[in-house]
């Protein structure tokens, strides 16, 4: 009788922990919500997540939300995230103060939040993952002044207001400008597009009309304005090498637009961003256990430390496309 319960126990014992690994082998489950989903940009995130190691092993599970381009509507994601037992959320954030609610819902859910790509005013994250968006403005933005010679009349092709895009861009397109000194540079219109290279077009056309030989610079917020900005200049019959452009993101059209010389473009890098945050929350779910697996951390070892996975910010670095680096760039989103 003993001897049958010591085998009763030692099954039950084996079960338990066989239960439990299987427990500890079980997906972590990722929430991803995107601003939106219409942008080159974005999706070139999306494709990040789903190429990331853990994902395509099966450590990781995503699910991707479209926050159609509403800050409430990402609010309303997250609870549907948490409601659904996500064990971590990623979240990229269309406004710089109302998607704070993500992180405060998170928080008291115990579910760890990674802020990718754009910023939001709070420091009770998990971590966020992003690049310095006021250098980026201030990268473009020098950009077009450099060919400008710091003298003429220029218009800011703005994004979404409230976001923290706008906010910190602008921030680098104002410094830069300043830099040219008092009344070098005269900022003849500043209004948002959205992101949007078909809302920039009919916005572009507009001030060429009202400004007719007077534009000598076009600073866009991202690329995809900036592509809008050519097709207006091309549209009304004008010369696009008679006008310094430049753009953010790295968009493919923007680097054939590199090599054709009619614009710059910095790129932020949505790959590193993505996979970046991924890394973040696998280690915030899974512990010490749990060690990096993209390979970005070995692309920027020089400037971008993984530190254990314990930093609060993982700040990715800018690149200037160029015709010496565009179809490298290219030939990587292959």
């Amino acid at each position: 009788m003993k001897k049958m319960t010591k085998i009763a126990t030692l099954t039950t014992a084996l079960l338990m922990s066989n239960m439990a690994l299987a427990a500890k082998e079980e997906p972590v489950k990722i929430a991803i919500l995107m601003y939106g989903m219409k942008a080159e940009f974005v999706q070139l995130m999306e494709k990040a997540a789903k190429e990331h190691p853990a994902v395509k092993d099966g450590e990781a599970i995503i699910t991707v939300y479209d926050g159609r381009y509403d800050p409430m509507v990402q609010n309303n994601q997250a609870e549907t995230a948490i409601q659904t037992k996500t064990d971590a959320i990623i979240i990229n954030p269309m406004d710089y103060e109302a998607n704070i609610d993500v992180v405060t819902m998170a928080n008291e859910a115990k579910i760890p939040v990674i802020v990718t790509n754009a910023r939001l005013n709070t420091d009770k994250m998990t971590a966020e993952v992003v690049s310095d968006d006021v250098l980026g403005g201030y990268m473009e933005a020098k950009a077009v002044l450099e060919k400008m010679n710091c003298e003429g009349n220029v218009v800011i092709i703005e994004g979404p207001k409230g976001g923290s895009g706008e906010i910190q861009r602008g921030e680098g397109n104002d410094k830069a400008i300043a830099e040219c000194g008092p009344g070098k540079i005269k900022v003849l219109e500043r209004k948002t597009a959205n992101w949007s290279r078909a809302e920039a077009m009919p916005l572009m056309e507009n001030w060429l009309q009202k400004h007719r030989g007077k534009i000598n610079g076009v600073i866009a917020q991202n690329d995809e304005m900036a592509l809008g900005a050519i097709e207006a200049i091309k549209g009304a019959g004008l010369e696009v090498n008679s006008f310094a452009i430049a753009g953010v993101d790295g968009v493919s059209d923007a680097i054939f637009a590199v090599q054709d010389g009619e614009m710059v473009s910095i790129l932020q890098d949505a790959n590193a961003q993505m996979q970046g945050s991924i890394d973040i929350a696998m280690k915030s779910v899974k512990g010490d256990s749990y060690q990096p697996k993209s390979a970005i951390w070995k692309q920027y070892a020089d400037q971008l430390q993984w530190n254990d996975g314990k930093d609060q910010r993982y700040q990715i670095p800018w690149t200037v496309v160029t015709k010496e680096n565009a179809q490298q760039l290219l030939d990587a989103r292959k």
